[in-house]
């Protein structure tokens, strides 16, 4: 090679018990012996003589020496290194004697503007590439024959232990990539004469550089810079690229060259990041711990190495990339061998699949290896029972904490771990500070988020798996931190579905970001970060670009002339259903109702609740005995849960009271029979006076809780048998208006059918007179209104349901009970004297009693159109039979023949029977059970093949009760 080639050594150490790419030794090293060895005067070099003499003059005696070949610097020279023993291995460059080859491409220095870039000479990669594919990683022997004043070592190289290996300088002039020196030939010299006849015999056959042509097409076009890395990144379309590695910068950064078409480029491993050398302000470099030996880790097994490389980003111009050996992947074992830590940023583009990074880290941290040697887990001083268990969900504070229950019957707080729940910042947070702040409905997509855990996971059993605890904070008057206690953050799982990640994917929560060294984070939190990742793509939740949705939750606890406004209405609702935010004792709730978007003070009806403690103008009243008791146990049966309650009154104070039920059981009876509450006098009108009575009596006998000290009056008491309850037949005329695709109907009384027509011809006429100005109007859900009826043009009363835009408002029509959606140009307000204070809203929802409703669409239509046929816009009779979920159920007669609409579907094999157990309404059930047997038996409609009830599956949807 001409000239001098430079070339900065950093010292490293090979580490025990390792797998070299095609060096597979176990060695054992101090990290306290790292040092930097220089070019010259390399000192316990393994197997090496002694250091030559200064002087340019011949070695009186060619001592053979032996190497790992760690790189091929040129065509004619070499870097050896020793075996690492018990410190880095000395490294040292050797000059092929007698022989010189074509100098590599340089690049000009970049402080240098005015100098071009030195382009190879002919065959000189050809002859590098010759010798690093025959040597790099190989074991080989030498002679130092000459060293010259400036410490350049010139000698032969021998593949091998010995010298019956190959000669490399013979072998590059054999293959015509290099040239003999001949001057100052000494005839006595047998090795320089060989070199000479080979050297012939490859000009006579015409090889390498002595072929014809003086080899251009050989030299390189290098490419030291790429105009748009980004789109040369994406242009490679994340498949393999082969390439050489020309440079290990650090353990996870190395310069390569990329194949065929020589492009050079930095690459950073995509996911990690090793200790690096940092450049102090003198201009040395001093290694941050481990720094020496993870470059070493990776020099010794990629440099110079054919691989592969994936380049998978390049954000900032950076690019990112993983490089494939055969025998392995690198960023995976410098992460198993405790090189490398995990780097979030860069880990989403890892395309090996992100949990074999995390994996690779987490063997090295549990054997706490290099860089880990130090770790301590999160949950080390933690219990196995503590860091992993199954609880009961009691409550969910909002979007990133849940109150459970343990086996033990503790109560235990855990935060989601690395998420933050939707939150207000800025400006926002400061707008209407004289409104009210209700962070669950002000906070934009509060509501949703924890509507989405809600539904969720409230009262069902999770696994849960702690990640971290973290401390309690201070606040200060200086510090901008407000104070949190302790929180315990865990990986909550229902299913198999992680609920953070679940949250994060809908937009509900967003991911936190650490420092690289906070360890305190999810388990899971790749998967976050994915899970976010696709909620912003998507835009979803807080990642949206439409308008936040806004709650406007009226909260009229308290307030007594809403209260008494809104009480009619729930009175004859029957059943709303409703949503327990919050329990403040065993019998006093706060609910809220989402048809009405409010939220109300609930008093359970019919029972005494044991009081707890309140402050009292007279100073603190002490709790009753077992008032704690009965709100733990309301707490732990409705919280949070959906329930249905039935409105009977209201209080001076502005608190409805009524009865409370969830899945069926009424909760003022569960609290008499747990011996936590008593009868009160006012549950003698109600139907359930009867169970509650029955309930308190077993729970006086059995002297539990609140009947503990109880001792029972000696009287002469009067048993009053109470005789079953008869179905009462009331039957009313109404008129069906409007029968809807559930089977459920709407209907008119007759009674009240004059008021109805004199109302709406007085309306009519008076909006004739007085025209509404049209797009005046601008609707919101749940007013009243009035709406122009597409069919016939003419106004009626309306409820609006939904605002889906000013062009599509849902509304209801009141008196009829059909539904439509207009434009807001063909609504209008609604005259006061025409409101449903002066006539109530005329159109009331029924359902059928002792009928099943088909689930399948086909089966249900058949029983729609039938019913239309024959009762729609019709008089016919009815009778309230029960009470039901959203409407009462109820029987419908023809008005002329008398005969039972819902018995004629059974016994036309349209509909199945829906047994009820009530005694009163067994002879209505038998006579149901009769049709249906005779339907079955002459095969009508879904009986033609047959009682289809002992199949597995069903074809008309009817949900089989077995």
């Amino acid at each position: 090679m001409h000239g001098t080639v430079c070339f900065r050594y950093s010292v490293c150490s090979q580490l025990s018990s390792l797998f070299l790419l095609g060096f597979n030794r176990t060695v054992t090293l101090d990290s306290r012996l790292l040092t930097c060895f220089p070019l010259n005067g390399v000192s316990n070099f393994v197997d090496m003589a002694s250091s030559v003499s200064a002087q340019a003059n011949p070695a009186p005696v060619a001592a053979l020496q032996r190497g790992i070949v760690k790189m091929v610097l040129s065509g004619c020279a070499i870097i050896v290194r020793g075996q690492p023993r018990g410190g880095p291995p000395p490294e040292r460059q050797i000059n092929l004697s007698n022989i010189r080859t074509g100098a590599l491409a340089r690049r000009a220095p970049q402080s240098q503007p005015d100098q071009k870039d030195t382009p190879d000479e002919p065959f000189a990669f050809q002859a590098r590439e010759f010798l690093r594919k025959m040597l790099i990683g190989k074991e080989v022997c030498f002679t130092v024959e000459v060293k010259t004043a400036l410490g350049r070592e010139y000698g032969m190289v021998y593949l091998g232990r010995d010298t019956t290996g190959e000669n490399i300088a013979e072998s590059l002039v054999n293959e015509g990539l290099a040239t003999v020196r001949r001057e100052g030939i000494r005839g006595n010299n047998p090795d320089q004469a060989r070199l000479c006849d080979l050297e012939d015999q490859a000009k006579a056959s015409k090889k390498g550089m002595w072929t014809e042509g003086g080899g251009t097409n050989t030299v390189r076009d290098l490419k030291y810079i790429i105009e748009n890395p980004r789109n040369f990144v994406d242009s490679m379309h994340q498949k393999p690229v082969n390439a050489v590695i020309e440079h290990v910068r650090d353990g996870s950064v190395v310069r390569a060259l990329l194949l065929p078409d020589y492009y050079l480029v930095t690459v950073m491993l995509s996911g990690v990041k090793c200790p690096t050398f940092k450049r102090e302000a003198d201009g040395t470099e001093s290694p941050e711990p481990f720094a020496a030996e993870a470059k070493f880790f990776t020099e010794s097994r990629l440099l110079q190495r054919d691989v592969q490389i994936i380049l998978e980003s390049c954000p900032n111009q950076v690019i990112l990339g993983t490089v494939l050996h055969p025998n392995g992947n690198i960023t995976e074992l410098l992460l198993k061998e405790g090189f490398a830590r995990c780097v979030d940023w860069s880990m989403a583009v890892y395309t090996q699949g992100a949990e074999k990074l995390r994996a690779g880290e987490k063997s090295a941290k549990e054997r706490k290896v290099r860089i880990w040697k130090d770790y301590v887990a999160p949950t080390a001083n933690m219990d196995q029972k503590d860091r992993q268990f199954v609880a009961k969900v009691m409550q969910v504070v909002n979007a990133d904490a849940v109150v459970v229950k343990l086996n033990s019957g503790e109560y235990k707080t855990i935060h989601l771990s690395s998420i933050r729940p939707p939150r207000i910042e800025g400006e926002e947070k400061n707008k209407d500070k004289d409104k009210r702040f209700r962070p669950i409905y002000d906070i934009p997509y509060m509501f949703e988020a924890r509507e989405f855990m809600r539904k969720k996971i409230i009262g069902k059993k999770v696994n849960v798996t702690v990640d971290y605890i973290r401390a309690a904070t201070s606040s200060s008057e200086t510090s901008t931190i407000p104070a949190f206690a302790e929180r315990t953050c865990a990986t909550v799982t229902i299913g198999g579905i992680n609920i953070a990640e679940a949250l994060v994917s809908k937009g509900f929560a967003t991911v936190i970001r650490y420092r690289q060294d906070d360890d305190q984070r999810s388990s899971h939190y790749d998967e976050l970060l994915a899970a976010e990742a696709r909620a912003i793509k998507n835009g979803k939740g807080l990642h949206s670009k439409k308008e936040v949705p806004i709650h406007r939750v009226a909260d009229i606890s308290g307030e007594t002339q809403k209260a008494k406004q809104f009480l009619p209405f729930l009175q004859r609702a029957g059943r709303s259903e409703a949503v327990v935010e919050y329990v403040f004792s065993g019998s006093r709730l706060k609910l809220y109702m989402p048809k009405e978007t409010c939220l109300i003070t609930f008093l359970l009806a019919g029972i005494e609740c044991p009081r707890g403690s309140r402050n009292m103008p007279g100073g603190m009243q002490v709790a009753e005995p077992f008032s704690d008791e009965a709100m733990a146990f309301t707490k732990e049966l409705v919280l949070q849960r959906e329930v249905e309650v039935e409105v009977e009154s209201m209080d001076k104070a502005g608190n409805f009271i009524g009865w409370l039920h969830i899945e069926g059981v009424n909760l003022s009876v569960a609290l008499v029979e747990n011996a936590l509450s008593k009868v009160h006098f006012t549950a003698e009108r109600s139907s359930y006076y009867k169970t509650l009575v029955s309930g308190e009596e077993a729970s006086r006998l059995r002297k539990d809780k609140i009947w503990a000290n109880y001792e029972e009056k000696k009287v002469e008491e009067v048993v009053h048998v109470m005789e079953e309850k008869e179905r009462t037949a009331n039957y009313r005329a109404v008129y069906v208006t409007e029968i809807t695709d559930t089977m459920h109907f709407y209907t008119q009384d007759v009674e009240t059918g004059t008021q109805l027509e004199n109302l709406m011809e007085t309306m009519r006429a008076e909006i004739a007179a007085q025209p509404p100005v049209e797009g005046s109007y601008a609707a919101r859900r749940g007013d009243y209104c009035i709406a122009n009826f597409s069919a016939d043009g003419e106004w009626y009363r309306a409820r609006v349901e939904k605002v889906q835009s000013p062009a599509k408002v849902h509304v209801f029509y009141i008196d009829y009970g059909n539904r439509e959606i207009v434009p807001s140009t063909r609504l209008a307000v609604i005259p006061p004297a025409f409101s449903t204070r002066a006539l109530a809203a005329q159109a009331t929802e029924y359902a059928f009693a002792y009928i099943q409703v088909p689930q399948d669409e086909d089966a249900r239509a058949d029983v729609v159109d039938s019913l239309v046929r024959d009762i729609q816009n019709t008089q016919c009779l009815l009778n309230v039979e029960h009470s039901g979920v959203t409407c009462p159920h109820v029987t419908l007669q023809f008005a002329d023949s008398k005969d039972d609409v819902g018995l004629s579907l059974v016994k036309e094999g349209m509909v199945m029977v829906d047994v009820r157990k009530e005694k009163h309404l067994q002879k209505m059930v038998t006579e149901y059970l009769n049709g249906q047997e005779s339907a079955k038996t002459a095969r009508l409609n879904i009986w033609r093949y047959g009682d289809f009830r002992d199949d597995d599956a069903d074809e008309f949807g009817y949900k089989l009760k077995k």
